[in-house]
This record gives C-alpha cells, sequence and structure tokens, in this order.
C-alpha cells in the first residue's frame, strides 16, 4: 500500500502547487529528496514538448529551488525517479548513483518464454546512429562495460516476467541487454516491436542513507494485463 503522504506545503508567493496527477505520484516526501512515480511516455527533459522539467517548480513544495533528477529513466520507462531538494543531498545522490550504491530492481515483460531462471548479460554497449534508423545502442566489444542481472519471476501468454538488476547503467542497457538474449521487452519500439507501451518498470530504488531508504513503485496500468498473464500482481 502507498504512504500516506503530507499534503502539498503552502506555496511561496509566486510558485505553484503540485496537481492532483503529480501530488499523487510522489511515493516518498522528505526534507532533502523526493521519490517520484514517473509515468510512462513523459521524459525527464526534452527539447520540445512536455517533459518533467517543466513540472518541476510545482514540486518546490516550499523550497526556494527545484528539485533535481539525480539520475536518469527513459521517456518510456514508467517508475522510482530520485530527486535531489537541495544541493547537498543532490551532490551526494549523484555520487552515489555513480559509485553503484544505488539498489535498482526493473520488472519487464519479455517477448517469447526465456530458457533458464537466472542469468548476467555482459554484453558491453557503444550508440551508433544512421539516417533511417535515428541513434540506438548497440552491442559491440568495443564499446563500454555494462552488465545485467536477470531473474524470471513468471511466464505465460508467450511472455516472460523477469526482475532485472542493472550492474551499470548504460543508455537503454535493460533494453539492448534483453533484445541480446533473444527476447526484447514488450512495447520496445527500437530494439523489439511497438505496440501496447514498454513494458519496463523501474519497481524499487534503495538509497543507503541514514536511516536507509527502499521505494517502491506500483505496476502500471499498460503492463498489468501481461504480468497477470505471467503469473504476477493484478
Amino acid at each position: 500500500m502507498r504512504p500516506r503522504l503530507p499534503s502539498p506545503a503552502t506555496p511561496r508567493k509566486g510558485e505553484i502547487a503540485p496537481p492532483g496527477w503529480l501530488h499523487q505520484r510522489l511515493l516518498h516526501v522528505g526534507p532533502e529528496l523526493l521519490v517520484l512515480d514517473k509515468p510512462a511516455g513523459l521524459p525527464v527533459s526534452a527539447r520540445s514538448g512536455e517533459a518533467l522539467e517543466g513540472w518541476l517548480p510545482a514540486l518546490r513544495m516550499g523550497k526556494r529551488r527545484d528539485p533535481q533528477p539525480a539520475h536518469r529513466l527513459d521517456a518510456d520507462t514508467a517508475g522510482c525517479l530520485v530527486l535531489g531538494r537541495t544541493a547537498p543531498m543532490l551532490t551526494r545522490l549523484n555520487a552515489l548513483f555513480a559509485e553503484r550504491r544505488v539498489g535498482k530492481i526493473y520488472w519487464a515483460v519479455l517477448r517469447g518464454t526465456l530458457a533458464g531462471e537466472s542469468g548476467v548479460v555482459d554484453a558491453p554497449l557503444r550508440k551508433v546512429s544512421s539516417a533511417a534508423r535515428g541513434w540506438r545502442m548497440e552491442v559491440h566489444p568495443g564499446g563500454d562495460a555494462a552488465r545485467s542481472a536477470w531473474r524470471v519471476l513468471g511466464r505465460g501468454g508467450g511472455m516472460t516476467w523477469v526482475e532485472l538488476q542493472p550492474e551499470t547503467g548504460r543508455t537503454h542497457q535493460l533494453r539492448v541487454h534483453c533484445a541480446h538474449l533473444g527476447h526484447p521487452i514488450l512495447g520496445d519500439p527500437v530494439y523489439g516491436e511497438a505496440g501496447g507501451g514498454l513494458h519496463l518498470l523501474a519497481r524499487e530504488v534503495s538509497l543507503p542513507l541514514d536511516p536507509p531508504l527502499r521505494i517502491e513503485a506500483g505496476v502500471p496500468g499498460h503492463m498489468r494485463a501481461a504480468i497477470a498473464a505471467c503469473g504476477g500482481p493484478t
């Protein structure tokens, strides 16, 4: 059950309050950081169009500065996004992510029946670009080191529900590694087949603070049917 959250603080003069949909997506509100359940389809930043950065002033909630994301999530990935509310905490969070001290668990639904129960993909990645397909990431021996652990949580309906733990943080790492296994993430328009939305959720984040903080995001609507078909919660 999602914890009861405090109401937004009284806005400072000239400050706007968070709209209802945004406040409902706050998984954790602390004096120095926030954890937001980012909706799928909303980029963190964008050159044009709606993006989370446009809503950051509404998340000040009494602070003098906008909160800032401490890490990245793809636009089409839903789930836990950590934001620092103060400059010292943002610096600390950035260091924790850079040092790989933050625990990150993802849920994904893959196309097809993945053999085995668990394993590790150790496949370096590099960025490539072409006029026909635009930019993307690919497995290449000359790329940057990238490792992802996986564990099967359920199967059904010609799909596999997995838990993923990235040991590194390369762009599109989990999406490329799943495709490299021969089972792209359901709804992936770049490394698989589009349709129904990307079935990738930043399910849990664990921060080694004092006290330690562990936050979990619920399953988004577009993933519920596929996870249920694999024996998971609806």
